[in-house]
């Protein structure tokens, strides 16, 4: 039996259970706590969909400052810099980055394979976490041994390949099977002769290289796992971390604090009633017996002169609300979320100035990320290259756009400080965005 087979579909059932909290918890499914059973009992049918969901302006504050503007060559002919692009265009990039950034934030992990497809042009696929599973070599950090990705087809089947430096093996359980994945014994090479022979065209039509197949494996020229992990805030020989990880449980106390207000709400929507100085009559089982029906139609009257009543005052929410901002201040806290974009009003009485004090440590945050994705998707990137035929020694750097953007104002003002401190008329135009023939022009 492969035992690579078995360790893949190990690590797949293990991040799929790590993964479905941190997916529930972005899509607002959580577990809702009530202060007795009593109230579960009343109000849990009633809240049972509700949440106070902070969980995706967590995820999204970092994604909306993730945007690759370009790519740079390191090492390579000068053109790259084009290609690569055409690549990305090819390939809608510009927004499905930022649906692999957005798995990596959600769950800690995201995926993406490069393959060509029949015409000989690289093609990206992102994956979600719980499909993909790399081994990294415990000798080389960093290096991927071998990567393994499962699909459900159509008629219920479970496919699964095990992609390798030379070759992608690929799989196909024996029998239908539910949502769950199947054991190792039940996989069975996969044979597909048409595709195996539209995949191998392009790539056998390479002069340099010779290529032997056979029906359940392709042949992987390029001497690199095609798969390509991005690692959210991962820590040395481990997975990646979700964003939501710290802030799962202060989302619990959110929730259990807004409906906490909101039974409150309920009890004292129809504030209770007292009386004193009646009789109290009861049943045959000795229980007391009501004496009276409230309702807008109801007029209560007693026989005692000296009867009184009286009602409760109403609860007092402010002390509600007070713990539910309470917990947004936490969220920021724990998070490193400014506290303007969980509560938007906070930010009106706040100069710019003070605001980006509020987002040095956001700011930090975000450009670790742009370092650690900005070096997978350069490898990706010089890996597409390759398939394409560029050549093998090619190093990219990947561009971000500024996490910490300034105004125009800022801009010129910036401009003219180093203007003041040598830097030419030119050089100052041109950083000032004016191209070359303006810039021409302007001089004389």
């Amino acid at each position: 039996m492969n035992t690579n087979i078995e360790q893949a579909i190990e690590n797949l059932r293990v991040n799929q259970g790590r993964y479905a909290k941190t997916e529930r918890y972005h899509r607002g499914e959580h577990n809702l706590m009530f202060a007795t059973e009593k109230f579960q009992n009343t109000f849990g049918s009633l809240f049972r969909e509700f949440a106070m969901n902070l969980c995706p302006a967590i995820c999204d504050a970092v994604k909306d400052k993730l945007k690759i503007t370009e790519f740079r060559v390191e090492s390579g002919r000068n053109d790259l810099a084009s290609k690569a692009e055409r690549i990305w265009q090819r390939n809608r990039m510009a927004t499905r980055a930022g649906e692999v950034h957005k798995e990596a934030l959600k769950n800690g992990d995201a995926y993406a394979i490069v393959w060509p497809n029949a015409g000989g042009q690289p093609m990206i696929f992102p994956n979600k976490a719980a499909s993909v599973t790399v081994i990294y070599d415990d000798e080389s950090p960093g290096k991927v041994l071998w990567a393994a990705k499962y699909w459900r087809t159509h008629d219920k089947r479970t496919r699964l390949n095990l992609f390798y430096p030379d070759r992608i093996e690929r799989y196909i359980n024996t029998r239908e099977s539910d949502r769950t994945l199947p054991d190792a014994k039940d996989f069975l090479p996969f044979r597909d002769e048409e595709i195996e022979i539209s995949n191998l065209q392009n790539i056998s039509a390479s002069p340099q290289h010779s290529l032997s197949v056979s029906d359940s494996m392709i042949p992987n020229p390029y001497g690199v796992v095609p798969v390509f992990h991005f690692a959210n805030n991962a820590d040395i020989g481990l997975p990646g971390q979700s964003e939501l990880e710290s802030a799962i449980p202060v989302q619990d106390g959110l929730n259990k604090s807004v409906l906490d207000m909101l039974v409150a709400m309920e009890f004292s929507a129809y504030r209770q009633r007292w009386a004193a100085g009646i009789e109290i009559e009861y049943d045959n089982e000795g229980k007391a017996v009501a004496p009276f029906t409230a309702g807008i139609d109801h007029l209560w009257i007693a026989q005692n002169p000296h009867a009184r009543f009286g009602d409760f005052e109403a609860a007092n929410l402010d002390h509600f609300l007070k713990v539910k901002d309470s917990f947004r201040v936490d969220m920021a806290s724990v998070t490193g979320t400014p506290l303007h974009y969980l509560m938007p009003h906070t930010n009106r009485s706040q100069s710019g100035e003070s605001l980006k004090k509020a987002e040095t440590r956001f700011i930090a945050k975000v450009r670790d990320r742009q370092e650690s994705f900005g070096q997978t998707w350069a490898d990706l990137m010089a890996f597409a290259l390759r398939v394409e035929g560029h050549g093998n020694d090619i190093r990219l750097i990947t561009a971000w756009e500024d996490a910490a953007r300034i105004s125009e104002r800022e801009v010129l003002e910036n401009i003219i400080l180093k203007k003041e401190i040598g830097i030419s008329a030119e050089q100052a135009l041109a950083e000032a965005g004016y191209g070359d023939v303006d810039v021409a022009k302007m001089l004389k």
